[in-house]
């Protein structure tokens, strides 16, 4: 035999890893060289791990086995993920019913390099444009101040809030993306760690998950279990992902696919599976809705979702939210239909366009500019202002092209944009309303909804007990200073008010 096939034999056997003889590199690694079986009953999740490992010490792409089933069992392990990975056509089933560690996901895309504490970071001011410190090249900056808490929490899952955060874009200089401004004033930082910035894309297309739903108490105890991205400039493709076995009780899930502490990070052509809404006991000691994601989005710059759908239908109830997202700037969604796109935490400038939402709408507190164009919701508010942080949007709205369907209810009140703020509880903020909201051909489809059905108005009633100018509030709601209306439409007929509590917007400028 000759030595060079001989040489070529010898490195599949060693590094099961596929080699083009004729061009003499490593090209590919696979699951099966490490042992994978891919029948759909062994567990080849170790097999999985060590194939990852190898494949990021010697940087070489992993592709799976378009024919396997790769069956992964709970054990307490995670594969990472740091070279672009093909999952194809091949099928993996996650078993969530036997569990060793509930919060370890399955993969993980983490960068190469570490996250550095950074020192010398004092104070920073909104706005600032630079920080001059010693950073390890272009990186998200996530700062905290644990003495300041923003984000308290009201209502059934009431909590005393969370270290005031933001995050933003440097270069190797220190100087900050203007597109991801610094939103807060620090007076004092506590804590700050860059995460370098992978300039290379890394890759990961295909694949069929499906997970058998764990059994455990319907509580809060959150299940991971999916891929988690930790590194920046990565692209998602093509990933299918489908629940079964949820039974009358679960665990929630904080997202199959979920993203943290990065920049740069695009799904696209991907479909994901709304979870069973659970009941349980909230902070409040009464009983609460218990939120389960199939996305996950925290702490990232720059996220995209395009070309994205679920397998279950976008209106029905028995399934909570697809989304939830916590600390984000600049979050597109693009021809995608979700159940819902919220913001928990606040989101910093968001675009919708081309798309299709469902029961639970969209969902916003934050800041910066939120634009929606292109785009039907059925639910029955064009956008809620989550009453639990505040209603709070220090921005404007712009609404271009857009329908909405409302979903049962029929003889109830119909609202472009709801939400609730008494003016008696303190959220770690001053609450806005909109500062300006535009409104561009708008079609309502409220026909049908009885007879003591007056019409929709711009805004709920915010806050009831606001009927004239006796009513105190300790932490003031600034209310929207002027809305733009041009072609807004009624199937019924019926005309577009500005709103029931007519004393609480009665200064607000609506221009038509």
């Amino acid at each position: 035999m000759p030595r060079k096939w001989l040489f070529v034999m010898l490195v599949v056997g060693i590094t099961g890893a596929v080699v083009h003889a004729e061009e003499g590199r490593m090209s590919v690694v696979t699951y099966e060289a490490f042992g994978a079986v891919g029948d759909g009953k062994t567990d080849d999740f170790d097999a999985i791990v060590r194939a990852h490992a190898h494949a990021n010490q010697h940087k070489l792409p992993v592709r799976a086995n378009d024919g396997a089933t790769y069956y992964i069992g709970g054990k307490d392990q995670t594969a990472v993920i740091q070279t672009d990975t093909d999952f194809g056509k091949a099928q993996f089933v996650i078993d969530d019913r036997e569990l060793e560690n509930i919060r370890a996901n399955v993969f993980v895309v983490r960068s190469a390099h570490k996250p550095v504490r950074l020192k010398g970071l004092e104070s920073l001011q909104r706005n600032q444009a630079r920080i001059d410190v010693a950073l390890p090249g272009p990186s998200v900056v996530v700062v905290r101040d644990r003495n300041v808490m923003r984000y308290i929490r009201r209502g059934l899952n009431q909590n005393s809030g969370s270290p005031q955060t933001d995050m933003f874009l440097v270069d190797g200089q220190g100087n900050v993306d203007p597109n991801t401004p610094i939103i807060w004033d620090f007076e004092q930082v506590t804590e700050a760690t860059a995460y370098p910035v992978d300039e290379v894309p890394l890759r990961i297309s295909g694949g069929r998950f499906t997970t058998i739903a764990n059994q455990a108490e319907s509580k809060y105890d959150y299940h991971a279990r999916g891929i988690a991205i930790r590194r920046s400039n990565v692209v998602v493709d093509g990933i299918e992902h489908r629940v079964r076995g949820e039974g009358e009780h679960g665990a929630p899930y904080s997202g199959f696919i979920q993203v943290s502490d990065c920049a740069n990070v695009t799904v696209k052509n991907s479909v994901f599976t709304g979870r069973m809404t659970y009941t349980t006991i909230g902070s409040a000691g009464r009983p609460v809705s218990m939120g389960s994601y199939g996305i996950g989005v925290n702490r990232v710059l720059n996220v995209s979702f395009i070309n994205c759908s679920q397998t279950n239908d976008i209106k029905d109830r028995k399934y909570w939210g697809i989304m939830g997202t916590n600390y984000t700037k600049n979050f597109l969604l693009d021809n995608c239909t979700f159940s819902r796109f919220d913001a928990h935490q606040g989101v910093a400038n968001a675009t919708i366009r081309n798309s299709r939402l469902g029961h639970m709408g969209v969902r916003l507190i934050g800041h910066g500019t939120f634009l929606m164009e292109n785009t039907t919701v059925y639910a029955n508010e064009l956008i809620g202002l989550r009453g639990d942080y505040g209603s709070t949007w220090q921005g404007e709205i712009i609404i271009r092209d857009c329908k909405l369907v409302p979903q049962g209810r029929r003889r109830g009140g119909l609202h472009l944009i709801g939400g609730s703020n008494d003016g008696q509880h303190d959220f770690g903020y001053t609450c806005y309303m909109p500062e300006r909201i535009t409104i561009e051909n708008l079609h309502i489809d409220d026909a049908g909804r009885g007879d003591g059905y007056r019409g929709p108005t711009i805004f709920a009633n915010f806050n009831r007990a606001l009927t004239d100018d006796s009513y105190t509030q300790p932490f003031p709601y600034i209310v929207t200073r002027e809305v733009i209306l041009r072609n807004v439409t009624t199937a019924s007929g019926k005309p577009l008010c500005v709103s029931d509590n007519v004393h609480m917007f009665k200064n607000v400028l609506v221009h038509q």
